[in-house]
């Protein structure tokens, strides 16, 4: 790690992880089922949901199928922290998270009590990944003068050693009220983010290097070149995107935020800069409207749009219903960690509720 300069109040750490395990990383797709199995297959669910007393929440992110299925059995379909504020309201004691580990530990870590498991304990997230807490840890160690701000995109762990956890967008408001009390910020871990909020904010922020393999990948020309072409389309961007990128936006926001969007701006067609799973909710929600994917690849690559995160595909019908046959797939946490790590996303949840901000659809990734 190396402190480079500062340059308009932020100060940004040139942070090369040692083996970094996005670079190792790898996703598994599960087989996708013919249409009759599909049919059979989702009544399955649908039965063993009821006999385990269970609930679907799923993320924007992931397959259509699942998205449809947690809508028809009462179940969520949103972002992280909506999915894991749906299961502690909800009565049931089991809780089925379709996302990635993070999402399923955020469940756990604010409903101790309930049983929460995945399709897959694999599907992780190149920003977690990207953020191994014996390096966090020491990383914040190192500066113990500033107020640790930690993304809702990290391990457990991470949260526990956080003071604050935030989601996009309740980041900004979070970070003009440190600012406000004179404090400064130890942020990780998408820089991105990290940069959009200090910009907005003016905030002295230390930034963790960590990026997200899709929102990294979208590329700023082609995106203008698409704009060209479309010239009626509003362009709507995730802040975990880059820079050059967020400047092209006539929205920037969480995926709540961009759905809203959708349904709110005087438009007709939109330019998506963001997983491409989402263009499912958003073509459920406004059916008349046309959405295009902002482009992750440039001139002469073989790939014109590969935004959908891997690990978001590794959800499946059927690995889903065999961990609910199975059992399979339940997510622990350490008690202390959580204990911890509850404490910094219940400081969000407070803070949330001090400005009148809903504390559901406040969502992040």
């Amino acid at each position: 790690m190396k402190e480079i300069e500062r340059q308009g109040g932020m100060i940004s750490i040139a942070y090369d992880h040692p083996g970094c395990a996005t670079s190792t990383a790898w996703a598994k797709k599960p087989r996708e089922p013919e249409l009759g199995e599909k049919t059979i297959l989702i009544e399955r669910i649908k039965r063993l949901l009821k006999e385990q007393d269970a609930v679907l929440v799923a993320h924007y992110y992931v397959h259509p199928d699942l998205q449809d299925l947690a809508d028809a059995t009462g179940g969520c379909v949103s972002d992280s922290l909506d999915m894991a504020n749906f299961g502690h309201q909800h009565p049931a004691q089991t809780l089925v998270v379709a996302g990635v580990r993070f999402m399923g530990e955020t469940a756990k870590i604010l409903n101790p009590e309930k049983r929460v498991l995945m399709p897959d304990l694999d599907a992780n997230c190149s920003l977690d990944l990207g953020c191994p807490v014996e390096e966090f840890t020491a990383f914040c160690d190192a500066h113990p003068d500033r107020t640790v701000v930690v993304y809702a995109n990290t391990s457990a762990a991470v949260k526990a050693r956080a003071d604050w956890v935030v989601t996009s967008s309740i980041a900004l408001p979070i970070v003009k009220h440190l600012k406000e009390q004179g404090q400064k910020i130890l942020w990780a871990p998408d820089r991105h983010l990290g940069h959009y909020i200090q910009q907005q904010s003016g905030a002295d922020m230390l930034l963790w290097q960590g990026s997200c393999v899709v929102h990294d990948e979208f590329k700023a020309k082609e995106l203008a070149d698409l704009k060209a072409q479309h010239p009626d389309a509003k362009v709507l961007v995730h802040p975990e995107s880059p820079p050059a990128v967020v400047q092209l936006a006539d929205v920037v926001g969480s995926t709540t935020q961009l759905i809203k969007a959708t349904q709110n701006l005087a438009a007709n067609k939109f330019i998506v800069a963001t997983d491409n799973g989402i263009l499912h909710r958003m073509k459920t929600l406004s059916p008349d409207k046309v959405f295009l994917e902002a482009p992750t690849a440039g001139e002469g690559a073989t790939c014109t749009s590969c935004n959908h995160c891997p690990w978001m595909a590794m959800n499946g019908l059927l690995n889903l219903a065999e961990a609910l046959e199975k059992g399979k797939n339940e997510i622990q946490v350490d008690p202390v960690i959580g204990r911890r790590a509850k404490v910094s996303i219940e400081r969000m949840l407070d803070f949330a509720r001090q400005i009148g901000l809903p504390t559901r659809g406040i969502g992040n990734a």
